[in-house]
């Protein structure tokens, strides 16, 4: 018999030999306590940074296109504040052209180690231009180069073609800095709701939303 892809459902030995130091991590009620979302969002991606071995700040970016398809793809998140959860990209991309159409968006964090996800969802806003050059400039030289040199989202030729167009604007901007092109800008994801979860013992997870009602939050504890 072959080992199956799937995994079983873990069982009681399962929690208790690996899954032990997570799940009581998870079990702090305090969390219900809290009267609003971002600190607590905020105090969670520290607890990923610690933890995830890459990209503690990755996020499924969900949105839809013209015709009303869905589409997600992994994006950073580069900020977080009350104003909201903010990433940048190239406007003629996929997603730029989705959010162009639909301007909303849903976004999930999934930290495997904490065994915790975050849930997002809201209107989406351009960034200004002050807020996408401030960003841009703090980017590696190399990486400004790429947002230059890809039509992102377009059919590529080959590996070729596109190492002889990194070639071709490294020589272009030898000497100078690199400004932002016009098309690479940033969105920030303006909630409505975030919610919370987390992995507890055999299902009975604990699942806390929070919906904006004008300045400030409600919050409601949600069967697992």
């Amino acid at each position: 018999m072959t080992t199956p892809v799937i995994p079983p459902s873990p069982t009681r030995e399962d929690y208790a030999e690996h899954y032990a130091a997570a799940l009581a991590a998870n079990g702090d009620e305090t969390i219900f306590d809290r009267a609003e979302p971002i600190g607590l969002f905020v105090d969670w991606l520290g607890d990923a940074r610690c933890v995830e071995p890459n990209d503690a700040n990755a996020m499924t970016l969900s949105t839809i296109d013209a015709s009303g398809a869905p589409d997600n793809r992994i994006v950073l998140l580069k900020d977080v504040d009350a104003g909201g959860f903010t990433f940048y990209s190239n406007r003629e991309s996929a997603k730029g052209l989705d959010l162009a159409a639909h301007p909303r968006a849903a976004l999930l964090f999934h930290w495997k180690s904490l065994r915790r996800q975050v849930r997002v969802r809201g209107a989406v806003e351009p960034v200004s231009a002050a807020e996408a050059d401030a960003y841009f400039a703090s980017r590696a030289r190399e990486s400004r180069i790429g947002a230059w040199v890809s039509d992102q989202s377009r059919p590529l030729d080959s590996r070729a073609a596109l190492e002889a167009a990194v070639t071709r604007e490294t020589a272009r901007f030898e000497g100078e800095d690199v400004p932002r092109p016009e098309r690479w800008t940033g969105w920030r994801v303006v909630p409505d709701s975030i919610e919370f979860w987390r992995d507890r013992p055999f299902r009975l997870h604990d699942r806390l939303r929070f919906e904006r009602v004008g300045p400030g939050w409600s919050k409601t504890r949600l069967w697992p």
